[in-house]
């Protein structure tokens, strides 16, 4: 394309070179040439972008959700990052996108820093998910995990070094350890429910950002263990054996699935998921199409892409938060123990 505009304004030149060589009909045919010329700059014209960056477990959903508006809207390039929750929102208070994904509600330090850069955002859940435990399909001996174990299992101090000190019956071998990166909305999550709010995964554990890294690295070797969200699980549930959780309050051992992470069965390891907008962002007509594009499909695509769906009355909650532009979080010191409904209502 460029070099046919390179081609035209050649010959626009020659032609204006005629004229004053006095030839009558070289301005006509030039006026042809601009216009030519204008149409062809026209259709290269670059495309409205719309950036969007944070949580890898967010990341399939809104890929899902930018792919169908890549064919709704041809003049607008919605391209989506992944550097993990805490990368995004390092950008996204810098003002550097206009759209955070993110698998944990924000975080304080992470409020100051966008009250610093006076960025205002809303706070839309898009979906549940499920943490999904998980083992090589060659693991023969693992086929339930307490809380306990697994924070004997990932902690930071003291932690086992073998599955026969998790269960005398288990192998005396080597457990290997696969945990998403410090980055990750993921891990701070799994940390804060597993091992404590001041606890962190213990130091020979293979991190990754990339969830697919983390499905490889567990798929080879029958005592590996790791975690991340339940839609990675799904999409490589060949390769991959899904361990079901015993609930701490009823004593029973249970699988993520569609019923029991909406309903809290799955606990403690159940939580939403977000999309963060950036609210001076949101005025932008090409921003607020997106949004109000990506909530009117989330009830169709969250289950095909591996996540938990909300009640259908829930989404109109949603629309009307981001119609309203109302800002902030409701994830204060006060927020625990309530349902989604409570908060956003």
């Amino acid at each position: 394309m460029f070099q046919k505009i390179s081609e035209v304004i050649k010959n626009i030149e020659k032609k204006f070179a005629s004229i004053q060589r006095g030839h009558p009909f070289a301005l006509k045919g030039s006026f042809f040439l601009i216009a030519s010329l204008l149409f062809l700059a026209a259709g290269c014209k670059a495309k409205t972008k719309i950036l969007v960056d944070g949580s890898s477990t967010v990341y399939p959903i809104t890929e899902a959700v930018a792919e169908e508006y890549r064919n709704v809207d041809k003049t607008v390039n919605v391209t989506v990052g992944i550097s993990g929750t805490g990368g995004g929102f390092k950008k996204f208070c810098n003002n550097e996108i206009h759209i955070t994904d993110a698998s944990r509600p924000i975080k304080s330090k992470e409020i100051k820093s966008c009250a610093d850069n006076k960025i205002g955002y809303i706070e839309i859940p898009i979906a549940y998910d499920g943490l999904a435990v998980v083992v090589s399909s060659s693991n023969a001996f693992l086929n339930e995990i307490t809380v306990d174990q697994l924070n004997h299992i990932f902690r930071y101090e003291n932690p086992a070094k073998t599955w026969k000190e998790i269960n005398p019956e288990w192998p005396d071998q080597e457990i290997k350890i696969y945990s998403p990166g410090q980055d990750s909305g993921t891990y701070d999550y799994f940390v804060e429910t597993i091992i404590g709010k001041k606890g962190r995964v213990r130091a020979d554990a293979a991190f990754s950002e990339d969830d697919n890294v983390l499905v490889t690295g567990i798929n080879g070797s029958e005592f590996s263990i790791g975690y991340f969200g339940l839609a990675y699980y799904s999409e490589n549930k060949d390769s991959l054996k899904l361990i079901p959780v015993i609930n701490p309050k009823t004593k029973k051992a249970v699988k993520p699935d569609e019923q029991t992470v909406s309903s809290g069965q799955y606990a403690p390891l159940s939580r939403p998921i977000f999309i963060y907008v950036n609210a001076e962002a949101s005025d932008k007509p090409e921003v607020k199409k997106f949004v109000e594009f990506y909530l009117g499909s989330l009830a169709s695509l969250t289950s095909q892409t591996g996540y938990i769906p909300f009640r259908t009355g829930f989404y109109e909650v949603l629309n009307r938060r981001f119609a309203d532009k109302i800002t902030g979080t409701v994830f204060d010191a006060g927020h625990e123990g309530k349902t989604l409904d409570q908060l956003y209502r």
